[in-house]
Formats: structure tokens, sequence, C-alpha cells
């Protein structure tokens, strides 16, 4: 395993993050999940991220009984807030109350003392940004939180959060955590720019496009039995890929190019995000330690100018999954 600085902060993080969004306490079994987390920590995964919204919580307890195994100080272990946890109106969102509350129901279901990283899991225009950095610097001033993040935020919002911190002097925001990967791009326009310009790492989630840069999905075949395609729990976010025939034909020439390196589709998806700017880390989902190993293998690969080029100008023959200009 190889590790990156998140963004300007001294934190060292594993090129390749363990997610549980759509897993652990979900889709996979708790010993499987077990099974893939030990498979992780063992190959050098320091990185492990999860939210409270991820199955009310379960996604949580899962991560934090298995985690209490190792070293605390080997682990760099993330989570988020936002969204609800409950019915009532303070169940919700990035006021204060609702940030140092869940906060202190991520610890304990995590059974751990402190958060490496603690992310705003969207923007909310409810609550004034200057309440929500307070809470947020006020948890690091406390211990439980080292470090502050937010996911999927504009890059307005970013910037101002940046401008209120040196105005109040908040210890600063250092990572972003968007979905990116070959085929979703809209952080190259104006959100990675803005976060380099702030020290602010990516964190990215959905590298492999919610299983599509696997090449188990072809232009004219049946989604595979047992695929997460298939499963229609799971699914949901999948279909305006499934139903995009040229986008399914360009992932078929991309994966010719793996097939030339003689390396998986997985694996050349995950190191062309390595190779992009302002990536920290790739957040990868696991149903099987299999398939850890072989994500991992993806940080020692090179991928050549020339080679990335040709790459995006196959992604650009697909217009509707264009950088957004």
């Amino acid at each position: 395993m190889k590790y990156r600085n998140l963004g300007k902060s001294g934190l060292r993080v594993s090129e390749i993050a363990l997610g549980s969004w759509l897993t652990y306490g979900k889709s996979v079994a708790d010993q499987t999940a077990e099974a893939c987390i030990r498979t992780a920590y063992d190959a050098g995964i320091n990185f492990f991220d999860t939210a409270n919204v991820y199955e009310k919580g379960a996604a949580e307890t899962v991560l934090g009984k298995v985690l209490k195994d190792y070293r605390r100080s080997s682990l760099v272990v993330a989570s988020k807030v936002y969204f609800p946890m409950g019915d009532r109106p303070n169940d919700r969102g990035l006021s204060r109350k609702h940030i140092i509350e869940a906060c202190d129901a991520s610890l304990k279901r995590l059974d751990m003392d402190y958060l490496d990283l603690y992310q705003c899991h969207r923007y909310d225009p409810s609550v004034p940004m200057e309440e929500t950095l307070w809470a947020l610097d006020d948890l690091q001033r406390q211990g439980k939180i080292l470090y502050a993040g937010v996911s999927e935020w504009p890059a307005a919002k970013i910037q101002e959060a940046h401008q209120i911190a040196k105005q109040h002097n908040f210890r600063p925001l250092i990572s972003n955590q968007p979905i990116y990967n070959m085929i979703e791009r809209y952080i190259e326009v104006d959100v990675l720019p803005v976060s380099v310009a702030n020290g602010m790492g990516q964190v990215v989630f959905s590298p492999l496009g919610q299983g599509i840069l696997t090449g188990k999905y072809r232009s004219g075949q049946h989604v595979p039995e047992g695929s997460r395609a298939a499963n229609s729990k799971l699914n949901s976010s999948m279909q305006k890929y499934l139903e995009n025939e040229s986008l399914l034909e360009a992932i078929g020439e991309i994966e010719a190019i793996a097939h030339e390196l003689e390396i998986t589709m997985p694996q050349l998806a995950l190191a062309w995000i390595l190779r992009q700017p302002g990536v920290s880390s790739a957040i990868i989902g696991a149903s099987r330690p299999e398939q850890i190993e072989d994500n991992i293998k993806s940080v020692d690969i090179e991928l050549t100018d020339e080679l990335l080029l040709g790459i995006n100008q196959i992604l650009l023959k697909v217009s509707s999954f264009k950088p957004r200009s």
C-alpha cells in the first residue's frame, strides 16, 4: 500500500480506503464484512470510511466491532453527519445540536474515543455556516474529532467555508468527499480547483461507478445474476448507466486497454483515479475479500500520459458523461 497526505494536512491516508456504503450492515453478512475489513487492514489500508446514516448506524457498529482489535493509532476512521437519523426536527442537518449529538452517537456505535475525520455529508442551507463550522471546531478542541471535512459540497460553499474559518480562526476543512470516476467528472470544473487552492484533498467515492467500471456489464447482454445491478435494493443509482448503450460500449473499449496491460478493469479505473490531481484517496466497497486484494494492486500501476489521453478520448465520445462546463 502507498500513502498520501490528506490535502495539505499532516494526516497520512492509504491511497485506497475501505467504505461501507451499500455493504456493511446491509447487503453483506457480518462475518463477510469482518473478513473484508481484516483483509483491508492486513493489506495496509489504514483509512476506513463510514457514516451514521448507513443503515441507521449499523455500518458503524459492524466496523467498530472489527476495528477494536487493532491499535487505534494505526487507523484513520472517518464518519459523517447530515442526513436524518430520526423523525424529530433536530435529528438531521448541520445545526450545532445535531452535529454534537450525532458525533457522540457515532463514537458510541464505533466504540471509539475520537474520529480522525468527521465530514458534513451534504451542505445544509437551513443553518448558518458559522454555526456548523463553530461546532466542528469545538469538537476538535474537545478531541472528539481530529480533522473535519465535507462531502459533495458545491465549490462556492467550500470557498465560503474557508473564508469564514479564516475570519473566525476556526481550524480549516481538510477534505471533500465527492463522487468521482471515469464517467462522473463534474468536480473537475470548479470543485477540484477550489479544493486544491484551499488545501483540501479529495476522498472520492464510487471510483468504480457503482460497479459499471468493473467490466461486468456489457452492451447487449443481460445483467449478471448476483451482481449489484441485479439487486433491486441496491441498483437504483445504476439504471442511468445500464440504459446508456454508448457508455457501455465505451467501457468495453477501455476494458480492452486493461486486457492489453494485463490488468483488471477495476485496477485500471482505480489507477486512473489515483493519477488525477488533488485526489488523496479512493474509497472502494467490497462484498468479498478477493475484491480488495484485486483493487489494491492499482496503487502500483503506472499509466503514461499517452494512455491517459487515449482513455479520455474514448470517454469524451459519450456526450452525456462529459465533464461539465
